[in-house]
Parts: structure tokens; sequence; C-alpha cells
């Protein structure tokens, strides 16, 4: 185990799960949690070395999501977005925009949310029109999580077949109306519905312009990141059901779990396979959180228990950072025989 993967063994075991119930009833993520992640450098994990990450690969930054997840899944999801920006701007080529951002998005004094998802279907939901000296925005951002603990936003909207991605404030006003969300789980991300009339994005806010075809593809890798948070789900309920005695139950559910981590690792090389991949690790998430109410008994039901929590905490995996694909494919798995 690296000493990367080991702190975040230790984050999610000693801080994280402990106070995961407490993070689930007052729907907010107390900032030690995040101080913390900034303290060990996982605000710079998707950095690379030489940009003052901690130049962690595929495998280690696999291990450290999902371990994060099993630990608190409310941080690791808010904490997650964030990367987002930081994988943006080291290959950005606005130097500026660079130089100014990066080096404290990296340390975690800068905190980013994101929300690009709406410029993927078409028609978007979130329009960009060209105007002088930026772009007009209208349309909506339908979740974006981090609300009132981000610093920054990571801002995409489509002009045409272009997505235009830039940095913006995260305030409320006349043209950007915010409404909070009541979710199922996971409350303490803050999520929050954006509404864009008429929003001025100026031109020195931008840091790229890309094709949509380009743009959708480039998702691939973070698409198969977002597969993390279910099997670190997965194997907190495997843990939890192992304590019960039910060993044989908990060893069948890892096992799933490596086979559903290699499907998604094989998907990088396989684009069109991911969207089963993820679907796979969403059902798995959600039928092992249902172990685990099961194996437990009736006091998985009462409020404040880790059982109850995990379900609610899986049914928001079924379609957090989801597309229309992996819908499918998780209707497709319910419905087997």
């Amino acid at each position: 185990m690296t000493d990367l993967v080991a702190r975040a063994h230790a984050l999610a075991d000693d801080l994280f799960f402990p106070s995961a119930t407490e993070v689930d009833l007052k729907g907010e993520v107390p900032s030690s949690h995040f101080d913390a992640l900034a303290a060990e450098g996982f605000y710079g994990l998707a950095a690379p070395q030489e940009a003052g990450g901690p130049g962690a690969g595929l495998p280690e930054i696999v291990q450290i999501l999902e371990t994060l997840a099993g630990g608190c899944l409310t941080t690791t999801f808010t904490w997650l977005q964030h990367h987002g920006l930081v994988a943006a701007l080291t290959g950005a080529d606005d130097t500026e925009l660079r130089d100014r951002h990066l080096p404290s998005l990296i340390s975690g004094e800068l905190k980013a949310g994101a929300a690009f998802a709406a410029v993927i279907p078409t028609p978007p939901r979130l329009r960009a029109e060209r105007v002088d000296g930026g772009y007009l925005l209208d349309g909506e951002a339908p979740f974006v999580s981090g609300w009132g603990i981000i610093d920054v936003l990571q801002l995409s909207a489509r002009d045409g077949d272009t997505v235009v991605s830039a940095i913006i404030d995260p305030v409320a006003g006349e043209q950007l109306e915010v409404r909070p969300l009541d979710l199922v789980a996971a409350q303490g991300t803050s999520t929050v519905h954006l509404g864009f009339t008429r929003y001025f994005l100026a031109d020195e806010r931008v840091y790229g312009k890309t094709p949509h075809a380009d743009f959708v593809a480039g998702n691939t890798f973070a698409s198969r990141l977002n597969g993390c948070a279910p099997l670190g789900l997965a194997a907190r309920a495997a843990r939890l059901i192992e304590d019960l005695g039910k060993a044989d139950v908990a060893a069948g559910i890892r096992a799933e779990i490596d086979v559903v981590r290699g499907r998604l690792d094989a998907a990088l090389a396989d684009p069109p396979s991911l969207p089963a991949a993820r679907a796979a690790g969403a059902e798995l998430a959600f039928r092992a959180a249902g172990a685990l109410v099961a194996a437990n008994g009736s006091t998985s039901v009462l409020v404040g228990r880790h059982p109850q929590r995990l379900v609610r905490e899986a049914t928001f995996l079924l379609v957090a950072a989801s597309r229309p694909e992996i819908k499918s494919g998780l209707l497709e798995l319910f419905s087997r025989d």
C-alpha cells in the first residue's frame, strides 16, 4: 500500500466514517473534513507532479477515491467536484488563469465546484451566445454541488457545437438564480439548481473552447473515476456485513467489486463499454447496501444507523454523474431473469 493510499485509509476510518452519521443527520460537512483533505495533499490529486501534485497513478487514484467514498460519501462527493478544474487548468492554454488559480487549487486554499453536464445532451441545457467581450448564458445547470463551500465554479455552456469552459464566482444575482435542493441522501453536498438568464460571461474568465464531440469523448476518464464511489460504498457495506459474522456474504461482494473495477479499467481502452460497467457498479452498491440491511435486521431502519444511510446513499449513486446509457444498463440489470 502506498503512502497516499494509507493516508486515505486513515482519513476514511479515523475521521470520515465515525462522523458519517452526524454528517447525514445534520446535512452539513464539517470544515475539518475539507481541511484534513487539504493537509494530506488530496486537493491536488488530479495534478501531475511537475505542477505540484502528488503524481498519483490511476491505480492509486482509484483506491483513494473508493476508500474515501466508503468513509463518507457526502464529503467525498463534494470534494470530488474540485478536480475537474485542477485537471482542466493543468492543460489549459490560458496561462494567466492557470497561474492565478492552479497553485491555490492544488493546495486546497481555493475550492472548486463543477457544472458541465448541461452541455452534453443535444439540445444543451445551458447555451452560450457570443456577444462583444464575452458570452450571454441562458438555461440551467440542474445539479451543482458544494454551493456555499466552494470559492469558484468550473462552468461549461454550448455555443452551437462548441463547448465554452470558464471559471465563475458562485454568487447569486439577477442573472443567476440559485435554488437549494432537498436530496434523499448526501444533503451535506449543498447541491443546488442554477438558472441562468442573460448571464454575462467575460472573455477573461474563459479558459477553453472545445468541439462538442471532443468534449464528450474527453469525459471518459472522469466517468471512469465517477465509478469509484459505488465500489467504495459496496466495500464499506461488505466490512459491516463481515462485522456481523457473515464473512461469506462479504467475500462475495468483494469478489464482485474486483470484477467491476476490472471492467471500469478496461473501459478506458473501450469507451463504449463504460456505461455498462458504471451501471454494474451502481447496481452492486445498491444490492450490497440492501444485503447489509438484511444481515443487520430490523434496527437497520432506525434513523442514525449506517444500513439505512448506505441504502439511501446507494440510491443517490444510481443517478449521480449518470447518463442515459447508464440508466438503460441499470434497468436491464434490475429486470434480468
